[in-house]
This record gives structure tokens, sequence and C-alpha cells, in this order.
């Protein structure tokens, strides 16, 4: 006679479930016992039945395989909040990088010319301030390079490097003394006393 399958839910019939109860429970405590003679697995098994009655197996202790469950259990979660805190901050690194890479690509962009249509004034002459430190920055480097022979020692001129540092300083000096220069005159409006007396020399004759 071929064995039907047996439908999982519950079974209305008391004995039935009873029976079946006492069949499955001690299959599940044999196969319990085998897993743990066989792997040398530590096992532990409760079993409550429907009136509250306690079966239970252990290849140890029962007390300590919930004890070691309970230590695993927490080692687990204090993981896995490390991990998701790693996650987070990797998050965190990457957007900010790629904040810092956006930025670098518009300063390499206005640099190049491109997109100032839409820059303000103050974005435009901070624009104009790095161009001029860059230009000091290559005369310098290029008038030190004209004056000293370049050295093939694997060493570097300390000489030389200093000289590159005093030329750069005294070009970035002359050029923010000639720029302070420059805005102090567009400052002196008409009817200023300087302005009048400028004006009052261009118009003086020499007679002779």
């Amino acid at each position: 006679m071929v064995r039907g399958k047996t439908q999982m839910k519950r079974i209305e019939n008391a004995t039935s479930r009873q029976v079946t109860f006492s069949k499955r429970r001690s299959g599940l405590l044999k196969k319990a016992f085998e897993l743990s003679v066989l792997c040398d697995a530590e096992v532990a098994l409760i079993i409550f039945s429907p009136k509250g009655k306690l079966y239970e197996f252990s290849s140890s202790s029962v007390s300590k395989t919930i004890q070691r469950y309970q230590k695993n259990v927490k080692t687990r979660a204090i993981e896995q909040k490390i991990t998701e805190e790693n996650i987070q901050n990797l998050k965190d690194e990457t957007a900010e990088l790629s904040m810092k890479i956006e930025l670098l690509e518009d300063s390499k962009r206005k640099l190049l010319g491109d997109g100032l249509d839409t820059c303000s004034v103050d974005e435009l002459r901070q624009v104009e301030e790095q161009l001029e430190r860059s230009l000091i920055s290559i005369r310098a480097r290029k008038c030190v390079s004209e004056m000293v022979p370049l050295s093939l020692s694997v060493i570097p001129d300390l000489g030389a490097l200093a000289q590159v540092k005093e030329v750069e300083t005294a070009l970035y000096l002359k050029m923010a003394k000639t720029r302070s220069n420059n805005k102090s005159r567009s400052k002196i409006k008409i009817g200023h006393p300087l302005f009048m007396e400028k004006k009052n020399l261009r118009g003086t004759r020499v007679h002779r």
C-alpha cells in the first residue's frame, strides 16, 4: 500500500495527534543523538508536549549549550553592528571624496576658461589670483633653471631650491604691490583732492 503525503496542518483528532507526536518525538531524539555521535557536534534538543511535558536531549549539557548559544548571538550582534558602522563610514568617505573630486574638476574647468559665465565676481577674482600664483611659480622656476644648470645628481640641490623660493617670494610681493597700487588708483573718484591735483598738474603748461 502506497503511503500518502502528509499534509502540513494541525491534526484535529486528539488521539491521532498524540500518536503522531510520540512517534515523531522519538524519531527527532534519535536523529539528534545520531548527529552528535556521527559528526561530533554539540546538540541540544528541547521539546514540550501539548500538555506541557518536557523532553530534552543534549550531547553535553543543555544549560551549557544554551549559554554558548546566547554568547554566540551576542557576539554576532556586536560584529554586525561594527560591520554596519564600517559600511556607513565607507559611504561617508566615498561621498566626501566624490565631492572633493567634483570641486577639483570644477576648479580645473575654470582654470581652463570653461564655465565662467555662471561665476560671480568673487569666484572670478579667486580664479585670477590662483592663475597669478601659478604664473609666479612658473616664472620663478624658469628663471632659476636659466641661472642654475640642472644637476644630474639624485640628491636635490638645496641652494637651488632656496633660490627658487626667494625668486618666487620676490615675484609674488612685486605682483601683490602692483595689484594694491592698481586698486588704490581705481578708488580715487572725481572731485577727490588727489584727482583735482592730478588734473591741475595735467592742465599746467610750462612757459619758457
